[in-house]
């Protein structure tokens, strides 16, 4: 698949995304529109808090379905704080009152888990560790919200189950013989494809590793346990790559940054998100 074709398929995906939210707001019509005529307006949306800007890529197909003119003062990854005018928008009165709220919650949603999404990366890009998000995503809102968690600085975990085999604790207890099964596996999974384990002692990291691995995931270990795993790792299999996991916060997440871990995925990047207050004016 050639690039034009790619973002020919992500752009038809967004505005399906779109089309459904506004949909779902305005029901079978603005009631608003039946009594007012439409005139020219314009509005811009005002910053209530501080934050990082996500959500532009979905409002900007919006806006090009409804004919609607926004000029961005911030774009998507940058950070904003309390006061600055994040975007100017100008369309007739009925489609910029019609959209506003549509417009409001992708930008509210995408935005909160982005500056939340943040402040996990500062706290840990001083130890080059990188930050991945999870599957605990809402559903249906998998790739809108994991777009969110990538403008704030994270690299997205795999997506689903297509993606890479990892073999999780629930995975280990149908499975007698976690060698034979890693190379029965590789005969099947596509070439590129990675074999992640899940571990919650050093002894199944351990495990892991000697079955030839891609990757361990330290699972709810503390970070003198997950040290004693980089200590293995990195004496007799440093090809392998360390993920720590499980339980991390904004408090904890620099221990676990210091054990010498490849990788440090949260499910709370999304699901502890608190929206942020952003708000729309008509001029």
């Amino acid at each position: 698949m050639g690039k034009n074709s790619f973002r020919e398929n992500v752009v038809t995906m967004i505005k399906k995304f779109v089309n459904e939210a506004l949909a779902e707001d305005v029901g079978r019509g603005d009631l608003y529109a039946l009594v007012e005529p439409s005139v020219d307006a314009s509005a811009k949306i005002i910053a209530k808090s501080d934050g990082v800007v996500a959500g532009v890529k979905y409002i900007d197909v919006l806006a090009q379905i409804q004919n609607i003119k926004i000029q961005w003062l911030k774009n998507d990854g940058e950070s904003f704080v309390f006061g600055e005018i994040i975007a100017r928008i100008n369309a007739d009165s009925h489609t910029l009152l019609k959209c506003e709220r549509t417009i409001l919650d992708i930008l509210l949603h995408a935005s909160s888990i982005a500056t939340l999404t943040r402040e996990y990366v500062e706290l840990i890009e001083p130890f080059g560790v990188k930050l991945l998000d999870t599957r605990k995503t809402r559903p249906l809102l998998r790739v809108f919200e994991k777009y969110a968690t990538r403008e704030g600085g994270a690299v997205n975990h795999r997506m689903g189950l297509d993606d890479s085999l990892m073999i999780k604790d629930t995975h280990l207890k149908t499975i007698q013989n976690l060698k034979a099964y890693i190379q029965e596996a590789r005969k099947y999974i596509p070439f590129t494809a990675k074999i992640e384990v899940e571990a919650e002692s050093f002894e199944v990291a351990k495990s892991a590793m000697e079955a030839k691995c891609d990757i361990v995931m330290c699972d709810n270990m503390t970070p003198e346990q997950v040290k004693e795993v980089v200590l293995l790792r990195d004496k007799k299999y440093p090809h392998i790559l360390l993920e720590a996991s499980g339980n991390i916060s904004l408090k904890t997440i620099e221990s676990y940054a210091k054990t010498g871990v490849d990788a440090i995925s949260s499910g709370s990047l999304i699901h502890q998100a608190n929206w942020i207050d952003l708000s729309m004016k008509l001029d």
